[in-house]
């Protein structure tokens, strides 16, 4: 059985006065693909800051490579192999695409590596490549998104933490985000997206949580969520 490289047990977080997660269990092992579905407010994103370390929680743990990671901040989680890509993709503006992929870079020392990797997100996303000297702040929010995913690769992440990648994307830009998320899964990144297009997200899974109202209400591989009568009523429209 492949290693756990992130397990959450009894999770609690409060957010705002609000309690947000309400003792959640989940468990990500080496080379899977997980997706965390539930609807706006389920306590998805609130889950994923506490996995970086950018928000505390007040009970339960968060294990990543075997240690708790509680008191250790962000910066320590990226350092160990732990990349975000945030709601809201939080490019760096006013550099450009090459300033920002460097920055995806900046706990790396191997200069070699980082042009070969730098060259690969081109061959992943050829409209980083055209555009390589463009100020971030200037490109649509499909190519930012791409941008915010590759900045996270150059960082060579055991696990890559995905929020809301589709979210506000035209559909020709949907369809090419999760043709990457698949990729990179196959490539042997372990990859954990948190997504509201439950059907895309269950589609490339191998295991899914639906939240609910800081709850995990189910658990299961992917495609057998996808075909569940609860899923697709809750979530799937039909």
């Amino acid at each position: 059985m492949a290693t756990t490289l992130l397990k959450i047990t009894g999770l609690k977080v409060s957010y705002g006065g609000i309690k947000a997660v309400k003792g959640i269990d989940l468990e990500v092992r080496e080379g899977e693909l997980i997706s965390l579905i539930g609807s706006n407010g389920a306590g998805k994103t609130t889950t994923m800051k506490a996995v970086t370390g950018s928000l505390p929680f007040e009970s339960g743990n968060i294990e990543y490579l075997g240690q708790s990671i509680k008191g250790r901040g962000a910066w320590d989680m990226v350092k160990q192999g732990l990349a975000m890509v945030p709601e809201g993709r939080g490019v760096f503006t006013r550099m450009t695409i090459i300033e920002n992929l460097q920055m995806g870079a900046y706990i790396r020392t191997d200069k070699d590596g980082i042009a070969a990797d730098m060259e690969r997100m081109f061959g992943i996303f050829p409209r980083l490549r055209e555009r390589k000297d463009q100020l971030a702040g200037t490109m649509s929010g499909g190519e930012q998104q791409m941008l915010a995913m590759a900045r996270a690769l150059m960082s060579r992440p055991k696990v890559l933490l995905l929020d809301e990648p589709s979210m506000g994307l035209s559909p020709i830009m949907v369809d090419k985000i999760f043709e990457v998320v698949s990729d990179v899964s196959k490539q042997g990144v372990t990859v954990l997206l948190v997504e509201q297009n439950a059907q895309r997200a269950l589609q490339i899974a191998d295991r899914g949580y639906v939240m609910d109202s800081g709850e995990i209400t189910m658990t299961g591989a992917g495609k057998d969520l996808l075909t569940d009568p609860k899923v697709r009523e809750a979530y799937l429209g039909h």
